[in-house]
């Protein structure tokens, strides 16, 4: 993953992730009278919930929020790893504002595009792009997010994710650095 200005995690980072999985451990019994077969997912959303409070799901398709939820459930409950949602779905016209405004700041369409596309291109409109944070879980999602059909797509953007369907996808770079390590 590539690492411009990356600030180590800071203390209150670990502990807010400690909180979280107490918190996801105390709701379970609650989560499983309401969703017995996904009663960890949703002890995980509601405790993240408290972490991250202004995240938005909505809009997402159905399969980039089912594996967006299976993927930090697993990083919460296996490895005390917290992602939260900073961006998903954009409408497209806050889509075209975000681009026209890197315009202007960057001075040009082509220069503006390494970091926001227009609508008729940008993944985040069809409902499949997902930006996260914090960057320890973006780290951890790259790692692990093919399982779930998620990648990590820019080098220049260590947050930012699409949902893909496994069919037909070429494995990210760190499978394959993964790959390498385990031979």
């Amino acid at each position: 993953m590539s690492e411009p200005h990356v600030i180590p995690p800071r203390p209150r980072d670990r502990l807010f992730a400690v909180l979280a999985v107490a918190l996801a451990v105390l709701l379970l019994p609650v989560a499983f009278v309401r969703r017995p077969g996904r009663a960890r997912e949703l002890a995980c959303s509601w405790a993240l919930g408290f972490r991250f409070p202004a995240e938005e799901l909505t809009g997402l398709t159905d399969s980039a929020r089912a594996a967006f939820t299976a993927a930090r459930a697993e990083a919460l409950w296996r490895h005390g790893q917290l992602i939260g949602l900073t961006s998903g779905y954009r409408d497209p016209l806050v889509q075209q504002r975000l681009f026209d405004k890197e315009v202007r700041r960057a001075g040009s369409p082509a220069a503006a595009r390494m970091l926001v596309l227009p609508p008729a291109e940008s993944q985040h409109v069809k409902g499949i792009a997902l930006d996260v944070r914090p960057f320890e879980g973006a780290r951890w999602l790259e790692e692990h997010g093919a399982r779930y059909g998620l990648y990590r797509i820019y080098d220049n953007e260590w947050w930012h994710f699409e949902y893909h369907s496994d069919a037909g996808l070429p494995p990210t770079a760190q499978e394959i650095r993964n790959a390498l390590q385990t031979r």
